[in-house]
């Protein structure tokens, strides 16, 4: 497949519908030849392709991550996952969260190629934060998404907003108006997720 990408004044997503349906490993080495974009699948088969995040959102990001990862590390139960990574779902969308966990047990039932490439599976805990770029309620579709391939806790951040939204399985979303901190409870149960430094990183 071969396309050219216009300059675009709008911020949305460029989306590609091709003839057929990609198959995983087309997809896969489709993102592996153009490592440059941010591709996403849908999961009716449409390729996205995303702009780049900004300085303050990547900074932002790194302190989800790290908090994340380091309390992860000491729990022990599971991996933990930055935004590069790229989850197959059940519902055959191909989808990067900004951070994500996932139970070991699982992780392990995986063979050594499938952690390689896009793993096939859900992750456990999710968190998506916006960027300026993003419209607020596609981010929540995203989430809504998430949620209905498996995801058991996920926590959607409007940095900007100082707003965060929370995810149960079966439940409306919970909004918190500038929250201190966020407390994991589920599969994430003992994390804790400090907030200054993500709603100011100056």
């Amino acid at each position: 497949m071969e396309f050219v990408l216009k300059d675009v004044e709008s911020q949305a997503p460029v989306l590609i519908r091709a003839d057929r349906r990609m198959t995983d490993d087309e997809y896969y080495d489709f993102c592996q030849a153009n490592p440059d974009l941010r591709i996403e699948r849908s999961a009716e088969g449409e390729i996205l392709i995303m702009a780049p995040t900004g300085g303050e959102t990547s900074d932002r990001n790194i302190d989800l991550s790290a908090q994340l990862h380091t309390w992860a590390r000491r729990d022990g139960r599971g991996k933990v996952f930055d935004s590069n990574v790229e989850f197959v779902l059940p519902s055959s969308a191909a989808r990067s969260p900004d951070a994500s966990w996932v139970e070991r047990s699982r992780w392990d039932l995986l063979t050594r190629e499938q952690k390689r490439k896009f793993p096939p599976l859900c992750p456990d805990f999710v968190v998506e934060l916006t960027s300026p770029s993003d419209r607020l309620d596609q981010v929540q579709a995203k989430m809504r998404e998430w949620m209905e391939n498996g995801v058991q806790l996920g926590w959607l951040l409007d940095a900007d907003h100082r707003t965060a939204y929370i995810y149960r399985p079966n439940r409306k979303p919970e909004k918190l108006l500038d929250p201190r901190r966020l407390v994991g409870e589920g599969p994430v149960g003992g994390f804790v997720l400090e907030l200054a430094y993500i709603w100011s990183p100056d």
